[in-house]
């Protein structure tokens, strides 16, 4: 169920960028698109600062750690927070 909520939410972020910048280059116009390019701003400034505070979970991501901080800035603590509880499963002796 969290993975599928996750995912939700990550494409509704990723509609927010893409509408944002979509608006930005000009090729869509409507009082929304304003509203639309401030809230990716916002969600970049936030994901920016929970890439400073949770940059030990970020690190445990399997792949590449710029790839990682990548997804944190897109996604924040929809990237790292399954990496956190991955990490605590397993330091409680949980099998995954």
């Amino acid at each position: 169920m969290q993975k599928t909520l996750f995912s939700f939410f990550k494409i509704l972020i990723l509609a927010i960028y893409i509408l944002a910048l979509v608006a930005v280059l000009g090729l869509w116009a409507s009082p929304w698109s304003r509203n639309l390019q401030n809230a990716s701003m916002v969600l970049l400034g936030v994901h920016a600062l929970e890439l400073v505070f949770a940059m030990k979970h970020v690190r445990r991501y399997k792949g590449p750690l710029a790839l990682s901080v990548v997804l944190t800035l897109l996604f924040g603590l929809l990237h790292w927070k399954p990496l956190s509880d991955q990490t605590a499963s397993l330091s409680d002796g949980k099998v995954l």
